[in-house]
């Protein structure tokens, strides 16, 4: 009881970054969600996409829409207000809000590299592995592991005493500078929060490393224009994965040891990963732009009749 009765803290005062920055991270923040609700809407009503592949990418726009709503609207609303709050409910949402996010994409992008191995290392098998059935499962589970993840963070993080310091370094209530505020020795927490986030970040993308190493060299030893193909989906692959656990890594090496720059990666994190998908897994893939096209011609035509 008495650790939550030192717990004095009701609000916590958010670090937002410059207004100069407020068009620049609109326009992010808008292409963003419309363009990964686009990709949802294209990939529902177009039966050339009736794929694994494509269920599990309209999953990741799915996740990445919730992923720029947990705190980008409330950081452009904060643009214009001089004392940017946020009071502990809200804080510890957006905690357990960005984990589970950011935990099950993790997961997602290991199924989606798991349908590129059995596309392309077992072919003749592939529609009886990857089968709708599996696909929800996968869908599942990284929900599951994400919202478990975050519980785990939200457990210990909730009943901390916060009782003198509430200014964070962030637009957003980053776990680690949230956990510095606390009013005792926070060691063996940032030990728990490291490991925690480390083990789930660092066993996914060493999961991703070995699977696209298997395929691109089964890639390498193929002639043909279907590799030429793959190889092309592979690399948008590829580059998501790197921009999108580069910086989820390098938090966890020296998470709580931050430089200046550090903000503006939380930001590129947070505001411009959900960018990603539309414009390199989807905008570089020649399906999806067939899909456009006949979209957009269905409903030229259905205006002009």
């Amino acid at each position: 009881m008495d650790k939550v009765n030192s717990s004095v803290v009701s609000e916590f005062v958010l670090l937002g970054l410059s207004t100069f920055f407020f068009a620049i991270f609109s326009l992010v923040y808008v292409t963003s969600v419309l363009g990964n609700i686009m990709i949802i809407v294209i990939i529902s009503s177009d039966s050339h996409l009736n794929s694994p592949l494509y269920f599990l990418l309209g999953n990741l726009s799915f996740i990445d829409i919730c992923q720029s709503n947990f705190a980008t609207p409330k950081m452009l609303m904060d643009f214009f207000v001089e004392h940017k709050t946020i009071s502990f409910e809200g804080c510890m949402a957006q905690i357990f809000l960005l984990h589970s996010f950011v935990g099950s994409e993790m997961l997602l992008l290991v199924a989606m590299a798991y349908d590129r191995f059995i596309a392309i290392c077992k072919p003749l098998h592939y529609s009886t592995i990857m089968n709708r059935s599996l696909c929800i499962i996968f869908v599942f589970i990284s929900w599951a592991v994400g919202i478990l993840h975050s519980i785990s963070h939200l457990a210990f993080t909730v009943d901390l005493p916060f009782c003198g310091p509430n200014e964070v370094n962030s637009f957003f209530c980053d776990l680690p500078l949230v956990i510095e505020l606390a009013c005792m020795d926070t060691y063996e927490m940032e030990i728990m929060t490291l490991t925690n986030s480390g083990l789930i970040s660092l066993g996914c993308f060493l999961a991703l490393v070995i699977s696209y190493t298997i395929i691109l060299i089964t890639v390498r030893h193929r002639s043909s224009s279907g590799s030429s193909k793959a190889l092309s989906t592979l690399t948008a692959h590829i580059t998501v994965v790197i921009l999108f656990f580069g910086p989820c890594i390098y938090f966890y090496i020296w998470p709580f040891s931050r430089l200046s720059v550090d903000k503006f990666l939380s930001v590129f994190y947070t505001v411009c990963t959900p960018l990603l998908n539309p414009i390199i897994y989807s905008l570089r893939n020649e399906d999806v732009k067939s899909a456009m096209r006949r979209l957009r011609n269905h409903h030229v035509n259905s205006w002009k009749n």
